[in-house]
Formats: C-alpha cells, sequence, structure tokens
C-alpha cells in the first residue's frame, strides 16, 4: 500500500502521496514540420490575454529568476485552485513551455520523436509540430524525454534535447533553420540524467553547455572521463557555426546564467565539478570555483542566484551551499557550508531558490521526505524559517507572493516575508480537474510553473495546464 503522510503550518494541512518512480524510453526517425489546418496566427490578436502582461519566452522567465513583473493577479484561490482556462495532454518529458508573442511551445517526445508543438497560448490549440528521431535511454530508468525549455528569441526557437541534438527552428511554421548533433560533434559521453542545462542567448550568440570529451572516452569509466576543451560552447545564433569553445569542465544540469555584474556581463556555469565564470561575448574565464559532492552520481542542478556582485550557488548531495562576491579575474567567498557540518543552509536540488529584499526561498532536500521550503539570509546563510515535509517544491515569484509548486501537484500560494510562513491559498493534491473528473496534475511535476499575459502553466506527468489568474 503506498503510504501517506502530510505536513501542517498555521492550521492548513496537505495530504502527500508517495507513489513510486516512474519511467518510458524508446529509439530513432527524420526532422520534420506539420501545420495543423486553417488556424490563425495570434501574433494578429489583439486581446487583452495577448497585449497585457509579459511573455515568457526562455527557461525562468525573462530575467532568468522566476520573478513575474505582473500585478493585480489572482492569488486568493479557493480550495479547488483557480479557473482552468484549458489543458492539454503532453508526451514524455520533464521541461515545461516556454510562452512569446501568443504562441506557445512545448518540447516533449512521443515514441522514437522528440517533438515541439507549437499552440495558441489562450486557448491550447495547434498551430504546427516539428519532430526529430531520437534514441535517448535514461542509464538510471528516468523518463527518456526533455529535460529543457524551448528558448525563443524573436522568430527563432532552440531546442536541446536529452541525447543533445540542439536544433534551430522558424517560430512561424516549424521549418528547421540549422541543427547540431553536440554528442557526436565534441564526443559528449552520457551522463547520469541526461542533457538538462538550458542554454542562453547573448547578442549574436548561442551559449550551451556541452561536456565534451575526447575521443576514446565512451570506452572509460564514467568516473573518468575529462574533458576537451568543450564544456562550454559557443554558437553563432543564426547559423549554428562553432564560434568558442572553453573549459574541460564536463556538463551537468544546471542551467547557464547571464548577469550583468558592476557593469560588465557575466555568464555563470554551475558546470559538473564547480562554478565557472565567464564573459560571454568572449568566452574569456575569469574563475573557477570547485564545487561539487564526491559521490560519483551527484549532480549540480540548480541555477546560479546573483544579487549585485555575489553569487549564490547549491547543491543536495554534500557540499551544501556558498556565497562568493566575484570580481573580473577572481572571486571572494562569503561565506559556504562548513563540510563536516549536516545543518547546511540550503541543499537545493533541481530547484532554483530565488532573492528577494536581502532573502533567499527555495526548497532544500534531496529526497520526498526530508525536503522542505525555506527561507534564509542571504548574507549570512543562516535559516529564518522552515516547513518540513513539503516534498520537493518549485516556486514562483508574483507581486509580493511566492507560488510553490510541490511534485505530487499540490499548489500553496505565500507571502514573501521572512519573519514567519505566511500562506494564503492551499490547492491540496488532486483538486485540479478537469470537467471529466480526472486529475490534471500528476506525480512527477518537477518543472517549475510559468506566468505569462496572467495565465499561470504548471505541468504534471502526462499534462500540461493553464490556469487564469485575471479573476476568479
Amino acid at each position: 500500500m503506498p503510504e501517506r503522510d502530510r505536513w501542517a503550518c498555521n492550521g492548513l494541512s496537505v495530504i502527500i502521496l508517495w507513489p513510486a518512480l516512474w519511467c518510458a524510453h524508446a529509439p530513432a526517425g527524420e526532422g520534420r514540420a506539420t501545420a495543423a489546418p486553417d488556424r490563425t496566427d495570434p501574433t494578429e490578436l489583439s486581446s487583452p490575454a495577448s497585449t497585457d502582461g509579459n511573455d515568457w519566452p526562455v527557461f525562468l522567465g525573462p530575467t532568468g529568476d522566476s520573478e513575474s513583473t505582473e500585478r493585480g493577479l489572482f492569488l486568493r484561490w479557493p480550495r479547488t485552485g483557480p479557473r482552468v482556462a484549458w489543458h492539454k495532454r503532453l508526451g514524455t518529458s520533464y521541461g515545461i513551455c516556454s510562452v512569446s508573442r501568443g504562441r506557445l511551445y512545448q518540447f516533449d517526445r512521443f515514441g522514437d520523436n522528440a517533438v515541439l508543438t507549437c499552440l495558441d497560448a489562450r486557448t491550447g490549440d495547434e498551430f504546427w509540430k516539428f519532430q526529430s528521431p531520437t534514441d535517448y535511454s535514461d542509464m538510471y530508468g528516468y523518463n527518456g524525454g526533455p529535460r529543457c525549455s524551448p528558448l525563443v528569441d524573436g522568430q527563432r526557437v532552440y531546442l536541446f534535447g536529452a541525447d543533445g541534438m540542439l536544433c534551430c527552428l522558424n517560430t512561424s511554421d516549424g521549418k528547421r533553420l540549422w541543427q547540431v548533433n553536440t554528442r557526436d560533434k565534441f564526443g559528449v559521453v552520457q551522463n547520469f540524467f541526461g542533457v538538462a542545462s538550458n542554454p542562453v542567448v547573448e547578442g549574436r550568440l548561442l551559449i550551451v553547455m556541452v561536456g565534451g570529451s575526447p575521443a576514446e572516452s565512451p570506452s572509460v569509466p564514467l568516473g573518468r572521463v575529462v574533458g576537451n576543451g568543450s564544456g562550454i560552447v559557443a554558437f553563432d545564433k543564426g547559423t549554428g557555426e562553432v564560434v568558442y569553445s572553453i573549459t574541460d569542465e564536463l556538463a551537468s544540469c544546471a542551467s547557464l546564467k547571464l548577469a550583468t555584474i558592476n557593469g560588465r556581463r557575466w555568464c555563470l556555469a554551475f558546470a559538473r565539478g564547480g562554478l565557472v565564470g565567464f564573459d560571454p561575448a568572449t568566452g574569456k574565464v575569469d574563475f573557477h570555483y570547485p564545487w561539487r559532492a564526491k559521490l560519483l552520481e551527484s549532480v549540480n542542478a540548480s541555477v546560479p542566484v546573483v544579487a549585485g556582485d555575489e553569487v549564490f550557488i547549491s547543491e543536495t548531495y554534500g557540499p551544501g551551499s556558498s556565497l562568493l562576491r566575484v570580481r573580473p579575474g577572481g572571486y571572494d567567498v562569503v561565506w559556504r557550508d562548513a563540510s563536516q557540518s549536516r545543518a547546511k543552509a540550503m541543499q537545493t536540488h533541481w530547484n532554483t531558490p530565488i532573492y528577494h529584499d536581502g532573502y533567499l526561498y527555495g526548497c532544500s532536500g534531496r529526497h520526498i521526505r526530508d525536503a522542505d521550503l525555506r527561507c534564509i539570509a542571504w548574507k549570512t546563510g543562516k535559516v529564518m524559517w522552515t516547513v518540513e515535509r513539503t516534498t520537493r517544491t518549485s516556486l514562483l515569484y508574483v507581486d509580493g507572493h511566492f507560488i510553490s509548486l510541490g511534485e505530487f501537484g499540490q499548489l500553496i500560494v505565500f507571502k514573501a516575508t521572512p519573519t514567519r510562513f505566511e500562506p494564503v491559498a492551499v490547492v491540496e493534491e488532486g483538486a485540479l480537474r478537469s470537467d471529466a473528473g480526472e486529475p490534471l496534475l500528476e506525480y512527477p511535476c518537477w518543472a517549475a510553473p510559468i506566468l505569462s499575459h496572467g495565465r499561470l502553466y504548471v505541468r504534471g506527468r502526462d499534462r500540461l495546464v493553464c490556469l487564469d489568474l485575471n479573476g476568479p
């Protein structure tokens, strides 16, 4: 029988079910785009949903930190949740969509194909889809679908599949403009959980954590694989040609982070062995800060967080968290978790914590049972409050509140305050239902929620759900 548990805080209770982990995989076919007939181009639409608010064209949003600038939305939800605008059955994947100019792009796997589907963001109706063969099979039994979100840059959308296939498509019709098989081109040895680091666009460059190795590496035990100078590769975003490649670091699951620090542009890569800081325009490396657990299967997966000239990194397999003050050519350690202490400030798994007014909010914990929601002081790492046994969660900040999505589908809205945990709405696991009464969010809900034009998009195992926050 499955085990049930619950957490409680301020009189509110959420029931949590512990099911078994699910998985799926498959093998290969040829990339092509197909259009849905008789659909209106959403860029021609003039409804409030397509003009008010902001697009969410890249992973973690336009500012790269899961923060939305939208205001006046409906956040005090009933127990059944906000109104479901639409929902759509998905293929196999862990990633969530991106939204740009009225179009929603969702990247999944169906059978032997990785498929990008372009939808009307307001209705869920299909415009076109692109598919390309994939043969990825996860060595740990996790699903064989994409981990990365589509990256939309003007008239182009970029895909980075779990197998390392990098594609550039035209947003109007899904036609492929260029493609690079990074696995074959750079000798990438499959890591533990597939390609999961979202690329970024900087000017004319598409910067990608590739993590390539010498040609003989596939025959080398995984723990002895070394890099070949293609840890991070910058491609011409229009042609796919390599502009520069840097570092012998291997790839992690943490996405790249762009930031402006003291007037200078930076790119930060929390790679397999630690944090690399470099100039995104030239590839000149400023520093490498070692930060990784000794466990062979350890993975750095949380995106670096930047506030001022300081950068926070965290992982969940051993060393925990550290705060650095960075400068051209180097860094200073502000604080770091003690290596011998089991009491860490924060140990993020795949979620990226969010900075707000001198504090950091996020989920700490490697496993379902030991994960908690917490707030820590940015400058010291002091834990301000903790809500235990919330399962592993991902956060979105909007208008003085956080929206938390737990991995079993529970949604919590709480105030952004460091003094105490103040929930204002709780939607329990299984409460979001279709008209037919079936649950819309099922484990694993591992993708961070996104918000665009007053609509909250969340996903579970096999379904994308659009929730209308424009009113009760």
